[in-house]
């Protein structure tokens, strides 16, 4: 079975990751074979989610109940979502993109390299522009880390500015983005980024006056 590129998407509940793969779906399923996994511990709340907002069609869709911690199922033990992966290759033989959402997590959560090929981090401005500097593997160590919700900052007191600084610090060249998901600013960077990283052949057709991302480029 042909490997294909696997993005794990994670991030604390209320961030905005299920927001985020609707996004992405919308913006890549008419030029590229994807899929999603979603993970919730006792329901499939996400994928229903997604389903009922028509990102996909419900056969590229599946949604992991881990009836636990749902760090175990996306780390130490990923048995479950590699076998929903090898479920949706074999309904799907040319997928080319498997989005892999984590359940709701803390800062310390990380994917198994076996499971996810590219990592990307979903913070919100809700949380406090404190949460950059508090470090943990998904603000430090993923491959991209999304400041979303920015367009609420002001009303929660939060400082961009100051995010920006420690998400610097903390992430050294590795890039972020300032998003507000529900809009879609940033969305535009974030597939870029996607599509450079994971090495996916450019079949979108050149967006005229797409504004979106213009203004969340990757800061690193």
């Amino acid at each position: 079975m042909t490997h294909c590129l696997r993005v794990g998407v994670g991030g604390p509940v209320g961030s905005g990751k299920t927001a985020l793969l609707k996004q992405l779906c919308l913006a890549l399923r008419e030029h590229y074979d994807i899929a999603v996994v979603t993970n919730d511990i006792y329901t499939r709340e996400d994928a229903d989610f997604l389903l009922k907002h028509d990102a996909l069609e419900s056969d590229r869709i599946l949604g992991v109940e881990t009836g636990g911690c749902p760090h175990t199922a996306i780390r130490e033990d990923a048995s479950m979502n590699l076998a929903a992966i090898d479920e949706l290759q074999s309904r799907h033989p040319g997928l080319e993109l498997v989005m892999v959402e984590s359940g709701g997590d803390n800062l310390s959560a990380t994917f198994s390299p076996e499971l996810s090929d590219l990592t990307i981090y979903v913070i919100d401005v809700s949380a406090g522009d404190k949460i950059p500097r508090k470090g943990g593997p998904g603000i430090t160590k993923s491959d991209l880390l999304i400041i979303n919700k920015i367009d609420i900052a002001e009303q929660v007191h939060a400082s961009l500015e100051v995010m920006e600084r420690d998400a610097r610090k903390m992430r050294g060249e590795r890039p972020f983005v300032f998003a507000n998901l529900y809009d879609g600013v940033g969305l535009e960077t974030i597939v870029d980024f996607m599509l450079e990283r994971g090495m996916l052949p450019e079949r979108r057709p050149k967006h005229v006056g797409q504004a979106a991302g213009a203004d969340a480029a990757p800061s690193a």
